[in-house]
């Protein structure tokens, strides 16, 4: 199995432990868990005070005293909740981070990742001395699977939810404007306005590069297959799981839904010499930093002779997309280009 896939939402398996020296010193030590405040003692600009409570969707009633003031989340799910104009607020990120460069990961989006703390950059690398160290009143992640929190080790995760209290959303099986909106939900409640110019601009946008979407699929009636790549394996992924994919297909896009999935649900995964078992006009390809990309896969043999790869009709697809407005966005019209150029091919 590629490394490409170890994030695969439906392949978390047993992570490593970690930072087991030393919790019981930092749990004594740490004031998370009952809405601290700032540094300094105050709230910090823009947030709300004052008791707070969220209902995640585990159906879980979180309530602390104030509201959080020290929020540590998933990279993707930082930068979501940045869009929505929480900002000061997040004071740690794990999860892809910072590229080899010491650029943002594009699941960072429009986050400062300078600002933040990273406390752990890649899968199974977070550390519960950073974590513990940052005092944390919230911890914010998505869930991909019931009850499991994205990027949070299972090894680990006694620890780590005893630090502060925690908040999953739902990121799958769910549609995306579904989850966005959920999201809008919490970033409210932690004192984000809603009615924002960038917010409202953001969310017109989304609103017509959707009416866009839906107007192209209906023109250029083409077959997608969202699909990922692999030193080993190609993957075709399902449509009715993934909440973009889910959106997507809901404004009219083809999109291919393979016929024989993997335990979960994602994806098929196939052996390169079957990459071509289905037959697709265009390529949403995952373009995450840990998957290959089509410089890296031009070596192969089997995806040269891919309909789409020799049409060069190819588009990046982000996998684990921000859900926020202004993270989907720019997506959705990446899509809808993609398909007004594309010519039947399959």
């Amino acid at each position: 199995m590629s490394t490409s896939r170890s994030v695969s939402p439906s392949r978390r398996g047993i992570l490593a432990a970690g930072g087991a020296v030393g919790i019981g010193a930092l749990l004594a030590a740490c004031g998370g868990g009952k809405g601290s405040a700032g540094a300094d003692g105050g709230a910090k600009d823009g947030a709300r005070s004052g008791p707070w409570s969220f209902t995640d969707d585990r159906k879980q009633k979180v309530s602390l005293k104030n509201t959080p003031q020290r929020i540590v989340a998933f990279t993707g799910t930082a930068a979501a909740l940045h869009d929505f104009g929480i900002d000061d607020q997040i004071v740690g990120v794990f999860g892809p981070t910072k590229l080899k460069d010491g650029k943002p990961d594009p699941q960072a989006g429009d986050l400062d990742v300078d600002k933040v703390t990273i406390i752990g950059n890649a899968y199974n690398q977070f550390s519960v001395e950073k974590y513990a160290g940052l005092r944390p009143d919230l911890l914010v992640t998505n869930m991909y699977e019931p009850g499991q929190l994205w990027f949070v080790p299972d090894a680990g995760k006694d620890k780590i939810t005893a630090l502060a209290k925690s908040v999953a959303i739902t990121s799958s099986r769910t549609p995306l404007v579904k989850i966005i909106e959920r999201y809008a939900e919490l970033a409210e409640s932690l004192g984000a306005d809603l009615k924002a110019k960038k917010v409202t601009d953001a969310k017109a946008r989304f609103e017509k590069a959707s009416e866009r979407l839906r107007q192209a699929a209906k023109a250029h009636p083409v077959k997608v297959l969202a699909c990922s790549g692999s030193a080993d394996l190609f993957y075709a992924s399902n449509p009715g799981i993934s909440a973009d994919l889910m959106y997507y297909k809901s404004l009219g896009v083809d999109l291919i839904v393979p016929d024989h999935l993997d335990k979960g649900g994602y994806f098929e995964s196939l052996s390169w010499e079957n990459a071509d078992k289905y037959q697709a006009d265009v390529l949403l390809l995952d373009n995450r930093t840990a998957t290959l990309q089509p410089k890296d896969l031009a070596a192969k043999p089997s995806w040269a002779k891919l309909p789409a790869v020799k049409a060069n009709q190819i588009t990046p697809w982000s996998s684990e997309p921000r859900f926020s407005y202004a993270g989907s966005a720019p997506l959705i019209e990446s899509l809808a280009e993609a398909i007004e150029k594309a010519k039947k091919v399959g």
